[in-house]
This record gives structure tokens, sequence and C-alpha cells, in this order.
């Protein structure tokens, strides 16, 4: 079994390099100080050695001030005000006799040396070494710099690429699966197990859900279709009573509306691309005084009569039956809210159809959850099923639906048939 290395050590890895190397730059600058305080003491500690040792040696021998190094003693030789009063040890960097200078107080015998040893063009040198040290450090973060930043993004290009794939998974189609090189990191490797899993699982499902709705489909729609054809048949006969052709009748009506209702059904839970495939051309302004006889019968005992205002000519591409089941619904609603008046029926050149009522109106809190509805695409509450599911139908299709409403006033419904 290939071991894939964790992404998470691989970063790890590269910033704990980086951190490393900076670390070590940071130490060699903090660490000069520290050292050329050790070298100067050692030295000029030296220098009073070998100054005591002449001394034991030759009981004549006196020190002579040399052009970079002086030594001063107490008593004997007192130093001058300047230096006499620094305490013991090493002082960098002092000025004395306008040269920078670095002093040694050192306590040898009972007696403090005062060891002052020229360095200003020592420094000079050093301060030039100093900056280039600098410059090299600052060169070489950059360059580990860039090539962490390159580490960690070639680290992190698989994941990138495992983005764009899941990006480019389409709903579509079945057996879809992503895929990772064996060199990736073994988060990836999770990664994609997991959702090819899921893609695997998915495909179950919706399998499932196809069957289920091509089986419904077929076994709904053929007894709905017989008990239509053999109300058609019965309503054909010419010796058929009175009172069981108007029961007939109703028969014939609600197997169509319930055939309608089906077929919407159906539609909200396929795919829009799939519906696609069954688009025909639809003449809105044919279909629509169609659409207003097939529900004359629901107004009957009512005082409501219907007023086709206008029919501008225009045509959709869409499932026949869709439509026919959205308008229907609309007007349905219509006519069910309403007792008495006039049904205002139009239709606009960019496929709207309007329907307007004089019935009992929507409140505005009734209309927020008509929206809210048509928003979540889901619930059942107020506006009844009819505009319930003819809002969850234009949010599948990309339809519009509009309502104005007002208690007493009625409402006006517009549906627009395009994106």
């Amino acid at each position: 079994m290939t071991r894939h290395r964790s992404l998470h050590a691989q970063i790890r890895r590269l910033l704990g390099g980086y951190a490393a190397l900076l670390a070590v730059v940071i130490v060699l600058v903090f660490a000069d100080d520290f050292l050329e305080d050790r070298i100067w003491k050692s030295l000029l500690q030296r220098e009073i050695a070998q100054h005591l040792q002449r001394q034991a040696d030759d009981p004549r021998y006196a020190w002579l001030d040399t052009g970079t190094l002086r030594i001063y003693q107490v008593p004997g030789r007192p130093p001058p005000p300047g230096l006499s009063t620094l305490p013991r040890g090493v002082h960098d960097d002092f000025w004395f006799g306008g040269r920078e200078n670095v002093v040694l107080v050192s306590r040898v015998r009972d007696v403090d040396y005062f060891v002052v040893r020229d360095i200003t063009g020592i420094e000079t040198v050093e301060e030039v070494l100093i900056a280039g040290s600098l410059l090299l450090a600052l060169v070489a973060l950059a360059v580990i710099g860039v090539l962490a930043s390159r580490g960690v993004r070639k680290a992190l290009r698989p994941l990138s690429e495992l983005a764009g794939d899941i990006g480019a998974l389409s709903p579509d189609h079945a057996g879809q699966r992503v895929a990772v090189a064996d060199s990736a990191s073994s988060e990836l490797h999770v990664i994609t197990n997991a959702l090819n899993d899921y893609l695997r699982r998915q495909d179950d499902f919706v399998e499932r859900e196809r069957v289920f709705i091509d089986t419904a489909s077929h076994e709904l729609r053929t007894p709905i279709a017989i008990i239509a054809g053999a109300s058609e048949l019965a309503l054909g006969q010419p010796d058929l009573p009175p009172p069981a052709r108007q029961q007939v009748g109703r028969i014939h009506r609600t197997a169509r509306d319930v055939e309608r209702l089906i077929a919407l059904l159906l539609a909200l839970a396929k795919d829009p691309a799939r519906l696609t495939r069954s688009n025909e051309v639809v003449p809105l302004h044919e279909l629509l005084p169609e659409i207003i006889e097939d529900h004359r019968h629901l107004m009957t005992g009512k005082d409501l009569t219907v007023v086709v205002e206008s029919l501008e000519p225009c045509s959709v591409s869409a499932p026949l039956h869709i439509v026919q089941a959205a308008i229907g619904n609309l007007l349905r609603n219509a006519i069910e809210n309403s007792d008495s008046g006039e049904i205002r029926i139009g239709l606009d050149a960019d496929a709207t159809v309007t329907v307007q009522d004089p019935g009992h109106g929507m409140t505005p809190e009734a209309i927020s959850r008509l929206y809210a509805q048509m928003a979540r695409g889901g619930g059942r509450e107020g506006g009844g099923i009819g505009l319930d599911l003819l809002a969850r139908l234009c949010e599948h299709l990309g339809w519009t639906l509009s309502i104005q409403s007002a208690p007493g006033r009625g409402t006006l419904g517009r549906l627009r048939l395009s994106r």
C-alpha cells in the first residue's frame, strides 16, 4: 500500500526550513557584539599580561604608547578623566581623543589597568563587512522565501486542481469521479475518496428517483387516461340521461385537471434540462381561450364573467402540458377566490399573462408568505395549493410570478413564461 505524504507535513517542512534560516541570520547578527567583546577582551588582556611579564623580566622597562595602543595604570600613570569613571570590563565604541576606541578596564594585582585600542579603521572595515553580510542575508532570505512560496504553491496545486475538477462536475451526467495523482498528499486522497463515495451514493439516489418518477408517471397517467377516455366516450352517447351526463362531465373535467396536476408535479421532480427536451412552440394567444373554456365550469353558481382584454400574438418554447397547468392554476385561483364580478385576462408581447380578479384579495402577510415560499421552494401555507405549486414551478423553470393584492379589492397576478 502506497504511503502518501501529509500536506501538513510538507508545508511544515518548508516553513520550518525558512524559519531555521531566519533564526540563523538573527543569531549571527546578535551574536556579533558578544563575540567581538570576547575577542577584544582576550587580546587586550594579553597586552596587559605581556606588559607585566616585561616589567618582571626588566625592572627598567617602561611602556611606550603606539599609534593605536595605550595603557594607563593606577597608581603610576593615571588615566584621563574620560576613562577613570569606566567600570571594569570591555567598552566598545568609546570615543576618546576624537577617535573610536575599545577600552578594557581590568584589575591585576590590586592595580587597575586601562587599555585603549584605536579601532577607527577596523570599525570602518567592520561596518562594510556587516553591511555586506546583512545584504547577503537579505538576499538569502528573499531567495529562500521565493523557494518556500513555490514549494507551498506546488504542495497546494493538487488541491486547486481538485477544486477545478469538482467545479467541472455536471449534475446531468452519472458515473463522474475525480482523481488525484499518486504523489498527492494523504489529505487529498482522503478528500477524493470521500467525494467519490458521495458521488457513487448520489448516482444510486438519482437512479432510484428516476425509476420512481418514470414508474409513477406511467402508473398514475394510465388510469387517469382511462378515466378521461371512458368519460369522454360516455359523454358521446346521445341517450345519456342529463343527471348522469352532468356527473360524467364532472368526472371528465376532474380527470383532465388531475392529469395536468400530475404533469406539473412530475415537472417539478425533473431537472429543467430534461424538461427542455420535450419543449414545443406554444402560441399563447391561441392557447388562452382554450384554457378559459376548460375552466368555465368552475364558475357555475357564481355571478362571474371572464373578460379578455388583449391577446398579443406571442409564443413560448416549453412543454405544452406545463404551460396549460401553469396558466390554469392561476385562473383557477382567481375563480375560486371570487364570487361575483369580472375576471380580466390579458397577454403581453413578452409572454406575460395577467389575471385580475374581483375576489376577496390577499393580505400583505399572505403575499409575504407566498413570496417566502417562492424563495424557499417549499411550503403549502397561504395562497392555496394552486399558487404554491405555480410559485415552485416558476422557480424551477426560471419563470416570473408576481402577485399584487389587497383585502376586499381582488388580486392581480402576472405570470411571465420566459426567463
